[in-house]
Order: C-alpha cells, then sequence, then structure tokens
C-alpha cells in the first residue's frame, strides 16, 4: 500500500465508498501483481512479497483481493440490455481443439451485414469484462465476436485464478489456432460484411498482433491493449491498419515495443501508436485498481472511430 494515500479499505458504513485506483497502492505492489497475474510468480511469492506493504490492519491476502477484478463493476452494457442480441455460438476449429465456442453480440433488431469485430480475451478466459466490451461494440454498431480459449475444458471456470491456471495447462499453439478459426468464422458469419477488426487485451493483445498477421486478407484493421508483439520476421505479412495502446508504467511489455516499430516501419505497415502516460498494464479493465478511466475512455474512443473508419 502506498504509505501516503488513504488505507484502501471500503468503508463498510456507506455504500458510496470511494472506488481504488492504483494511486492508492505503491508500484512495487502493482508491478507484484502484475508478475503474479501473468504467471512470474507464484500466489505464495506474491503474497511474501507483498507483506511489507500489509499495514493499517490489511493483510498480504487482503491486498491480492483489493487488487483482483470485482466484476460486479463490469456491467456498462447488462447482459439483458434490450439494445443488444447476444448468444453463445459454437464454430469449428480443426487446427485448435476441434471446436470453440464465444459469444456473439451484435444491435438489436433486423438482422444484417455489418463491420464485424473479434473480441481476444485476457491470459485467464472469457470473463465478465471480456463479455462486455463484446457487448460495447454491438451497442456501437459492430457485429462482435469473443471466442472463450477454456471452451474446451468447460470454459471459463467463474474466477480469475482458476482460469488462468486452466489457460496455462492449456497448448498455446492450439489457442491461436482457435483465434484464428474464430477470425476465419466471424469473417464468414451471415451478420458480416467480410473483412474484420481485431481488439485485444494482455494476452488478447498478443492475439490482436498475431492475426495481424495469420489473417493478413481478412484482418483489415488490429487494436492491441498491451499485448506482446509478434516475431519481426512476420510483419511484412501484414496488409490491415494497426491502432496500438501501451501503458507507459508497463516496462514488461513496452520492452518489445522498440523492435516491433522498428519491423512495422521497415514493412511499411499503417500504425498509430499511444503510450498513455502514469498508467499500468490493464488500464481499459473497469473491474480493477489498474482501470484509469480517462486512459480507458480516450483509447476506447479512438477504437471505436479506427474500426468505424477502416471497416467501413
Amino acid at each position: 500500500m502506498n504509505p501516503s494515500a488513504p488505507s484502501p479499505v471500503p468503508s463498510t458504513s456507506s455504500p458510496a465508498a470511494p472506488r481504488l485506483t492504483a494511486r492508492d497502492f505503491d508500484q512495487e505492489l502493482i508491478d507484484l501483481y502484475d508478475y503474479y497475474v501473468h504467471g512470474q510468480i507464484n500466489r505464495r511469492t506474491f503474497l511474501d512479497r507483498a507483506a511489507k506493504f500489509a499495514v493499517g490492519g490489511l493483510t498480504a491476502a487482503a491486498l491480492l483481493e483489493l487488487l483482483s477484478p470485482s466484476y460486479a463493476l463490469a456491467a456498462q452494457v447488462p447482459e439483458d440490455d434490450a439494445r443488444v442480441t447476444s448468444d453463445y455460438v459454437k464454430f469449428p476449429s480443426p487446427d485448435g481443439f476441434g471446436e470453440g465456442r464465444g459469444l456473439l453480440a451484435r444491435p438489436a433488431g433486423a438482422v444484417e451485414k455489418r463491420a464485424a469485430v473479434l473480441v481476444a480475451h485476457e491470459n485467464r478466459g472469457l470473463n465478465p469484462y471480456i463479455e462486455d466490451v463484446t457487448r460495447r461494440l454491438a451497442l456501437a454498431g459492430f457485429t462482435a465476436f469473443a471466442p472463450d480459449a477454456l471452451y474446451s475444458v468447460g470454459g471459463y471456470p467463474g474466477n480469475d485464478d482458476e482460469g488462468r491456471a486452466l489457460q496455462q495447462k492449456l497448448d498455446r499453439n492450439k489457442i491461436v489456432e482457435d483465434f484464428v478459426a474464430a477470425g476465419r468464422f466471424l469473417q464468414a458469419h451471415p451478420e458480416s460484411k467480410g473483412a474484420i477488426g481485431v481488439v485485444g487485451f494482455c494476452f488478447g493483445g498478443g492475439i490482436a498482433n498475431t492475426l495481424a498477421w495469420r489473417l493478413p486478407d481478412l484482418v483489415r484493421a488490429a487494436v492491441p491493449y498491451y499485448g506482446g508483439q509478434p516475431p519481426a520476421e512476420e510483419v511484412p505479412k501484414i496488409k490491415g491498419a494497426l491502432l496500438i495502446h501501451y501503458a507507459a508504467l508497463d516496462e514488461r511489455v513496452n520492452a518489445g515495443w522498440p523492435a516491433y516499430e522498428k519491423a512495422l516501419k521497415a514493412a511499411g505497415v499503417s500504425y498509430e501508436v499511444y503510450i498513455y502516460p502514469g498508467v499500468n498494464h490493464g488500464f481499459h479493465n473497469d473491474t480493477t485498481p489498474r482501470y484509469d478511466a480517462a486512459a480507458a475512455n480516450l483509447s476506447w474512443e479512438r477504437t471505436l472511430a479506427f474500426f468505424h473508419q477502416q471497416l467501413s
């Protein structure tokens, strides 16, 4: 915890207690949490290292809970929103796990062809935040599809720790092939105009970068949020445009940007990049303290405008 900030213990006397932000925590603790959720340290190591921040009656376990997602905060577009039609649909994935499933969302009303966007989740399956992002895209006028990499093992299990553990056990190459198959499925869907966009977050940001070169004739626009970069030798295959979002405090992911930018320039790929100052990896995810409303809103405005421009 940041000793100069007020104690992050939520108030029990008022239902309108202030929402925690990254500024309520020491940056070293935020970085420890990032290492934990990306498998670089285990839970025990996180708790051991976080113990020095456990002040004011908090435990290290309580800090972990405070930093973890609260999906009650995710429903910007509720599941029962009458403006959106959404359901789970299956798709063939012969080079992946055989069959995939995902959430398909589109504007309510008449069936028609629209610009279509694939949504790639983080490293823990199709959780409520990613489902909400998918509905947000539908509300913005797109046909949106979010595959669940965990479908072959029963789907997102209801909490991120289990989801992360399940995804770590799966063959990463097969996960990628499932997303490739999902892209082809969306491109051919009756409510898709054809060429597609891709947006992804964290692990899904890496998937967005990957699909840009794996499906160059289908992906017209890719938007990776703080995603891992593709091998330099694959970059010349990209035909679509890129809109790239990074968090300035995300040293782990940002380390790969200079080489990626060099490859993009050498290949003549159309791209825009924004590095948002003072924010952390995961700043778009509005279910955790790492969320930054200003950066999230600005990046999302840019993302929607980019998709409308590139997929029109």
